[in-house]
């Protein structure tokens, strides 16, 4: 049976840590991320490393005011205009009469269904690249690695709706925005499917704990544990979801990455076959061709460093709606140099960057840190360098130039989070 999760609401008067970061100052200031030794609200009063240690990948997590006065990041009809855009991907699930339908978008304002309609959902995916506030809130959860984070997901529902019971192969924070949803979960190990339907809907749920969460409360899931969640009235739910490539893509797309690399220590040979006797049956594959394309493969080696060069590239790389948009009048680098002395820079929030101990990788692109160690590492964690920093690393070689030719490509933006 699954163990009741800890529900006990974060008290507003307990004593942790002075030093605790408030959600609010968060939300508003876009600072450095949790720090792993500190309790917080956001997790029921756990630090960073007790809930990863605990919870993470292990068992679900109900977290009564996680944060407490909470509003949705976006308003109703900001997230239908949201769902109207070619660059957006969203989702309408109807259930009506025990017939599940599934629509994909965009979605004009008249093809949604009337707000007095019962048991319809609207599903906007990625609304952290189109959305300050909701970039914002998803910056909460930077605790865990940005390799594994992916993206903030609104889903709007009127009285009734919901996507059927389900479960997800990733992990996922549940955080309730506005009005109320009932959640059922269950760690069942029967996860068939009901044939036929536009939805992976489980056949057999068996729920085995419900909660009702209003605003600010939030729900932890690791991957596979079942679930079900019906809106109470109209309400908006975040999910905040994390990447978990299958083998099958990481293997294919390793590959990829071997065949465009020069030094993927591939073989430059061509195919011989100077031994090859004339056949009667052409079509047939000749076996000496198998073996000696297999002899070639197996020549093929790759290290620790290819590995981390492939998950920096491909783990930064922007998803396929992603588009940047360059400043319409780009500033020259000496004017560019002199706003971000007073405003500082921060990455565009459709960036993403990582490094390693060899590399940084800024939106797929690999470039050496050796060089640049100093001021990249600092703007990939805190996400921004304040006007005082910039200031202070302005000094190392190469850094301004490097960083106008990021803000030209859209990739950063002057001035810190407002």
């Amino acid at each position: 049976m699954l163990k009741r999760p800890n529900a006990e609401p974060a008290s507003p008067g307990s004593a942790l840590n002075t030093s605790h970061q408030p959600f609010h100052a968060l939300l508003a200031d876009g600072v450095a991320p949790l720090a792993p030794d500190v309790p917080t609200a956001l997790l029921g009063n756990l630090s960073p490393a007790q809930f990863m240690r605990r919870y993470w990948q292990k068992k679900p997590l109900l977290i009564r005011g996680a944060i407490p006065g909470l509003a949705a990041p976006l308003t109703r009809d900001e997230l239908f205009e949201l769902a109207d855009r070619d660059d957006v991907e969203s989702r309408l699930i109807t259930h009506v009469r025990n017939k599940w339908e599934l629509e994909h978008g965009p979605f004009a304002p008249d093809e949604l269904p009337s707000l007095k309609q019962r048991a319809w959902t609207l599903l906007v995916q990625g609304v952290d690249l189109h959305d300050e506030r909701a970039r914002r809130l998803l910056e909460c959860f930077r605790f865990i690695p940005d390799a594994r984070l992916d993206d903030l997901m609104i889903s709007y529902a009127t009285d009734g709706g919901g996507v059927g019971p389900h479960f997800d192969s990733y992990d996922v924070f549940l955080l309730q925005v506005h009005g109320k949803r009932r959640w059922r979960i269950g760690a069942q190990r029967d996860l068939t499917l009901k044939p036929g339907l536009p939805l992976k809907v489980l056949q057999h749920f068996e729920p085995e704990a419900e909660w009702l969460l209003e605003p600010g409360d939030m729900l932890y899931l690791p991957p596979h544990i079942a679930h079900d969640g019906i809106a109470h009235g109209e309400c908006m739910t975040c999910s905040i979801g994390f990447r978990a490539p299958s083998a099958a893509e990481l293997t294919t797309q390793f590959l990829y990455h071997l065949a465009e690399r020069q030094d993927a220590n591939v073989s430059t040979e061509r195919y011989r076959d100077p031994r090859q006797p004339a056949v009667k049956e052409p079509a047939q594959v000749p076996a000496a061709l198998v073996e000696k394309v297999g002899a070639i493969l197996a020549k093929i080696r790759w290290n620790d460093r290819d590995i981390a060069a492939f998950l920096g590239a491909y783990l930064s790389e922007p998803k396929p709606t992603v588009v940047f948009d360059p400043p319409e009048r780009p500033l020259d680098e000496m004017r560019f140099a002199k706003q971000a002395a007073k405003n500082g820079i921060r990455l565009d929030r459709k960036s993403v960057l990582l490094y390693d101990r060899r590399a940084y990788y800024l939106n797929g692109e690999e470039n050496a840190l050796s060089d640049a160690k100093s001021w990249v590492v600092e703007l990939a964690n805190r996400r921004r360098l304040s006007a005082k920093r910039f200031v202070t690393l302005s000094h190392h070689p190469s850094m301004t130039a490097r960083l106008h030719e990021w803000y030209c490509a859209g990739w950063i933006q002057v001035g810190e989070l407002g």
